[in-house]
């Protein structure tokens, strides 16, 4: 156990690849989202959307879990889960988040914090039927958060369910759909030499938004 924390205490990295300023930065902080976010595209990544989903219940205690962003606009960043799911819990009782994307091949990360609604309806039928179809019977397997007895469970009600729909049109779960989440603070982190990164930060405030810079 000794040998395994120095080894981790040996880890280091400089980081150099590019540098944030206030004068570099667009003053939209979904436009600056955007530019990162097509820079990270045109890298061969599994998973360029995969964010951290931070929620908490009403009594502050915190969980997190790695989601995929599927779309994003000036009206907030969507994904897509199981409403009976923990976060979903969580959301009922505490409807703010916060969203972590962390690009370590840019030397990049993006922290966006805010409040958590429905996506519409319609929003989650266009989505959950471009799905694969296999996947959207998943929606109907997976009560998601739950206990079960074994896999077993899962391969065996996922089978019965496919024989079921048959070709048939696979109708979108009452308890399944999108949630947006509409950013108070996005926070642009760029690595630098010597641990002295730069943090951009964006605040909403008095319907505009204002940029400061936070010590790394």
């Amino acid at each position: 156990m000794a040998e395994n924390l120095k080894n981790i205490n040996n880890f280091r990295k400089e980081y150099k690849l590019s540098k944030l300023s206030e004068e570099s930065v667009s003053l939209n902080p979904f436009e600056q989202f955007k530019i990162w976010f097509d820079e990270i595209l045109k890298i061969d990544l599994i998973e360029p959307n995969a964010m951290i989903l931070a929620t908490a219940n009403k009594k502050a205690k915190p969980s997190a879990r790695v989601v995929l962003l599927k779309s994003f606009d000036e009206n907030g960043f969507v994904f897509f889960t199981n409403y009976k799911s923990r976060k979903g819990k969580e959301f009922k009782v505490n409807p703010t988040a916060s969203l972590l994307f962390f690009w370590p091949e840019l030397e990049r990360q993006v922290r966006i914090e805010g409040k958590v609604k429905f996506a519409s309806r319609e929003e989650s039928e266009i989505y959950f039927h471009s799905r694969p179809r296999d996947s959207q019977i998943a929606a109907w397997v997976s009560n998601q958060s739950s206990k079960i007895p074994d896999r077993n469970f899962l391969d065996s009600k996922f089978a019965e369910l496919k024989s079921k729909f048959g070709n048939n049109e696979i109708p979108l779960p009452d308890y399944w759909g999108g949630y947006r989440l509409i950013p108070g603070t996005f926070e642009f982190w760029q690595g630098r030499e010597n641990r002295l990164h730069d943090r951009i930060c964006y605040r909403f405030k008095n319907k505009k938004w204002k940029i400061l810079r936070l010590a790394p």
